[in-house]
């Protein structure tokens, strides 16, 4: 059952689950949502329940904050500089050294984020987010960022243990779309450990160390350098349970409710998630493949988002993802193989949106003169 009420009105909030008590038991209130998620901590506090602390969200959910909080605390992060305007962000780019990064000081899924490798592109960009074009949630500020340059991973970690680093893979510049990631990351134990160390000094910067946190990481000529903290499960859950036999999301749940989370390693395979991605605008003819893809041995699952005669505008960011396939196996070869077969057993057809210049000239096309009816 589901209820409409606006998740960003505390009080109806409030509201709404004062009226469920009255017939069930709250036993837990969660989201997966940064947007919502520090309302989750503010009504597990007038409910006596467990859940985050407010203002840790708060914080970590602003980008600037989240970055003056890190830096405070001696945190590896990219150079970085807060604009509210064109003019600033041309400065501060000018100042940090292109190429940066521009990028929303709030916001998720990459959506507005960036790369700026000279002038033109720059201007682009900040036109892009200033015309209003970007939806802003309150007034515009933007990060512009040092681009950190290295392979990128992720830290999976559940109050203040690193269940997992995994590493992502994103298309190419400009943009920052994530096309999957594989668990375990290959890295030598050295690595392993200073990437968790880095990590878990995150959460004591911001305040967290209650349930699930994702730290995103570069390592760079200087070392693991922290680029986002989100404190929520990241999108590969289920790229975890495929590699480590942990549900994440069953023991998040678990904590929500009160009870005793259990994150025992199960089993120990090469989990790696590939992101399905258009690479043109147009209206999907079809696609299939996927139960092809679904039955091949060693894939863990097969999704698609995407039916036929659906209008695709990619936008550069998580929004792009069509579906996903997801393989393990307990060999890094071996999963790459059977991920690479069941990729391919999926395809598609996209018909391009017709030009301006096709829609004016079908706009001219007259239609034929009708004969008069009777003999002549």
């Amino acid at each position: 059952e589901a209820i409409r009420v606006d998740t960003g009105n505390l009080d109806a909030l409030i509201g709404e689950c004062s009226w469920l008590r009255a017939t069930y038991d709250i036993t837990g209130i969660t989201s997966s949502d940064n947007s919502v998620y520090a309302t989750v901590g503010k009504l597990c506090r007038h409910f006596g329940l467990p859940g985050p602390d407010p203002a840790s969200i708060e914080g970590c959910c602003d980008k600037f904050t989240q970055r003056q909080l890190l830096a405070e605390a001696g945190v590896p992060i990219p150079a970085y500089r807060v604009a509210v305007n064109a003019t600033e962000v041309e400065s501060f780019a000018a100042e940090i050294g292109l190429p940066v990064v521009v990028k929303p000081a709030v916001g998720v899924g990459s959506s507005g984020v960036r790369l700026c490798r000279n002038v033109d592109e720059l201007a682009e960009h900040t036109t892009y987010l200033l015309d209003g074009r970007h939806i802003w949630r309150s007034s515009p500020r933007m990060l512009v960022e040092e681009f950190a340059q290295g392979p990128q991973y992720s830290a999976a970690i559940m109050g203040n243990e690193v269940i997992c680093i995994s590493t992502c893979e994103f298309a190419p510049p400009p943009h920052f779309v994530y096309l999957g990631g594989t668990d375990p990351a290959p890295l030598t134990d050295d690595e392993h450990g200073r990437i968790a160390d880095v990590s878990l000094s995150c959460l004591r910067a911001l305040g967290l160390g209650w349930g699930p946190t994702n730290v995103e990481l570069r390592w760079t000529k200087r070392g693991p350098v922290v680029i986002e903290v989100n404190p929520r499960l990241g999108g590969g859950a289920q790229t975890i349970e495929a590699a480590h036999g942990i549900d994440l999301v069953t023991e998040h749940i678990k904590l929500v409710i009160g009870e005793q989370w259990n994150l025992h390693q199960r089993h120990s395979h090469v989990a790696t998630e590939r992101l399905l991605i258009p690479d043109r605008d147009g209206i999907l003819d079809w696609i299939d493949g996927d139960n092809r893809a679904a039955a091949i041995p060693g894939v863990a699952e097969v999704k698609l988002y995407v039916k036929p005669k659906t209008p695709i505008v990619r936008k550069g960011d998580y929004r792009d993802c069509i579906g996903y396939v997801l393989a393990a196996s307990p060999s890094r070869a071996q999963t790459e193989a059977i991920l690479q077969r069941a990729v391919d057993s999926i395809s598609w057809s996209i018909t391009p949106f017709p030009t301006e210049q096709e829609q004016s000239a079908a706009s001219h096309v007259s239609t034929p003169a009708q004969a008069p009816s009777g003999e002549g």
